[in-house]
């Protein structure tokens, strides 16, 4: 019997629970970029599995009608990559914050890269640490005066892009929460490309970040498909261009390759997802553990 899809209304992807987010907060484009991208994928809501950690962006999925968990801080990845791996059927979008993925959440972020897991990264990254009011986090610049750092920040900024470059991923892109538009597209991309996808998006904080502020990104950022020649197949013109930054910062996709995912490579898997492989215990067995644990 064929498949038939249908292409939902906007409405059918926005939750029941208004956002709550700080007026003007980037994370609200990054929602509705979301919306916009499921619904040009025309995804069913029931295929659609949204994982997030802790912060004010891993508040999306109580936003976005799907599917959804509110995992533990700097653990959405990990999460994440279990339910992809019992079920290859849904698609696994990970929203988070730069504290949350580039901070206590790096190293499972970093295998996940290097495995390929067909998984899609949202990171909400407003180089500051929302949530808890405004501390330097993994991203924020040298130099930048914050609650925790108000004589300037001594440490070197994490550069996503580059990292996700040289771990694995093979889909790595950036947006802005300011071109909603151009994000929704990134944002199909990731989730349509077979394996690690990786859209880093600077979505300001208006409240605690007054420095990269939407004017500072609408004076620097440019975009990558604009530029003629450009070749997103290009590993070391990709990672040549993920160091760029001020005057002009690039946006879009940085590189896209074609690689086996974990998934398919896994022996354990062969046979297919593990929801849909036998349990290997006889049913009234099954049914005893069941009851037991009910």
């Amino acid at each position: 019997m064929a498949t038939v899809t249908v292409e939902l209304p906007l409405e059918a992807y926005q939750g029941v629970v208004d956002p709550d987010w700080c007026p003007g907060c980037g994370d609200f484009g990054v929602l509705r970029a979301l919306e916009i991208a499921a619904q040009k994928l025309r995804l069913p809501t029931k295929d659609i599995f949204v994982v997030s950690g802790i912060g004010c962006s891993s508040n999306l999925p109580g936003f976005f009608h799907a599917y959804g968990v509110h995992s533990l801080h700097g653990r959405a990845v990990a999460v994440a990559s279990g339910a992809k791996l019992a079920n290859h059927d849904l698609h696994v979008v990970i929203t988070g914050g730069d504290g949350d993925g580039y901070g206590i959440g790096l190293n499972h972020f970093i295998h996940a890269m290097r495995r390929n897991l067909d998984l899609t990264y949202l990171v909400m990254n407003n180089q500051i640490y929302g949530l808890t009011t405004g501390q330097a986090s993994p991203t924020t610049e040298k130099g930048h005066k914050t609650k925790s750092t108000p004589r300037g920040n001594v440490e070197l900024p994490i550069n996503p892009v580059a990292l996700a470059l040289v771990s694995g991923a093979t889909y790595v892109a950036r947006g802005f929460s300011g071109e909603a538009k151009h994000l929704a597209d990134l944002i199909a991309g990731g989730i349509a490309h077979h394996g690690f996808a990786l859209v880093d998006v600077f979505s300001p904080c208006v409240t605690y970040n007054k420095i990269n502020t939407y004017p500072w990104f609408k004076q620097r950022v440019y975009k990558l498909e604009d530029e003629k020649g450009y070749d997103t197949s290009d590993f070391q013109a990709a990672l040549r261009k993920s160091f760029e930054w001020d005057p002009k910062i690039p946006l879009g996709v940085f590189y896209k390759g074609e690689e086996l995912t974990y998934e398919d490579s896994e022996p354990a898997l062969k046979q297919g997802p593990l929801v849909r492989q036998p349990l290997g215990m006889e049913k009234g067995l099954f049914e005893e553990l069941v009851e037991e644990f009910y």
